[in-house]
């Protein structure tokens, strides 16, 4: 009896800790620690030759780190607890930088040490990864994804600006950052609620033109922090041909001549479950049994973090 519960506790013991423990800093055995395996040997040597020339000239020390998985964890927190623990930098001057990169998460973080903030800071080494970076993983080439980054990073350390790219998905620059979960719930609740409204100004005679043009700047400026700026353009572009098309074609329809004689003759009509009532050169609308409420946006993201 005692042995079979000795055997139950270690199975918890060992439950917990598997669910719980956090992902292990791997020892820091160079410049370079390529733990994922994404980086060639010849990638490896040239970009710890680099970093060494770079610390040698300024006294910056910067890391790569790759880990398969972050297992879960943030990937700013995991970066953290690395920096932490290799104690990247010169003491007092906290000149040190790390880049992880976790492929099967597709998420990778430049940590910038505090007395390297006022150079490299955090828009910027997001610019890096958005810009420069990103593009390259991809396309599934990590060695050119993390030599470009180490390039960059090196050249803004050095001469405070970013070098020319030949990047022509430049609108990537500014795709939003946010974690994918996030995007689609935030997703959800504004195209819903700017949806609810296009539909109302489609289907509703005189008022709807009204909204057409009071809609523009709402389709323009929401959708950028969830699906970022080319598909936020893409969004107002769709939205500015659509809307009048479909307006314009449901103008010829029985239904929506009725709703319009309806408006004039008797000063109310009901288009979906909403009343709508004539007043002046347009008309309004209200709801009946049921009813909605919309509210405002949100902004959120990882700074100098990013996924591909």
């Amino acid at each position: 009896m005692k042995t079979a519960l000795r055997i139950f506790l270690f199975a918890v013991i060992f439950l917990f800790n598997s669910v719980f423990a956090e992902n292990d800093v791997p020892y820091l055995t160079g410049r370079v620690t390529d733990n994922a395996q994404i980086l060639s040997q010849e990638t490896c040597r040239l970009l710890a030759e680099s970093l060494k020339a770079h610390e040698n000239r300024t006294g910056n020390q910067i890391a790569i780190l790759t880990v398969p998985s972050l297992e879960g964890e943030n990937i700013e927190d995991y970066a953290v607890r690395v920096f932490d623990e290799w104690k990247l930098g010169q003491k007092g001057k906290d000149n040190g930088l790390l880049i992880v990169i976790a492929p099967n998460d597709r998420r990778m973080r430049i940590e910038v040490g505090y007395g390297l903030e006022g150079t490299l800071t955090d828009g910027t080494a997001g610019q890096i990864i958005h810009t420069i970076m990103t593009p390259k993983f991809r396309n599934g080439d990590y060695n050119g994804g993390v030599t470009a980054g180490v390039k960059a990073v090196i050249a803004v350390l050095e001469g405070g600006q970013l070098p020319q790219t030949e990047n022509t998905d430049s609108f990537k620059a500014e795709e939003p950052v946010m974690p994918v979960k996030q995007r689609i719930l935030i997703g959800a609740f504004v195209f819903s609620i700017i949806g609810i409204f296009t539909v109302i100004g489609i289907v509703t005679p005189g008022i709807g033109w009204f909204l057409y043009v009071f809609l523009i700047p709402f389709w323009a400026m929401f959708p950028i922090a969830i699906i970022g700026t080319t598909g936020a353009l893409i969004c107002l572009i769709t939205y500015l041909i659509l809307f009048p098309v479909l307006k314009l074609f449901l103008r010829k329809s029985k239904w929506y001549k009725k709703v319009q004689k309806d408006l004039k003759t008797k000063g109310s009509a009901s288009i979906g479950g909403f009343r709508f009532t004539s007043g002046g050169s347009g008309s309004s609308w209200s709801s009946g049994s049921s009813g909605f409420s919309g509210g405002g946006g949100f902004s959120g993201g990882g700074g100098a973090s990013g996924s591909w």
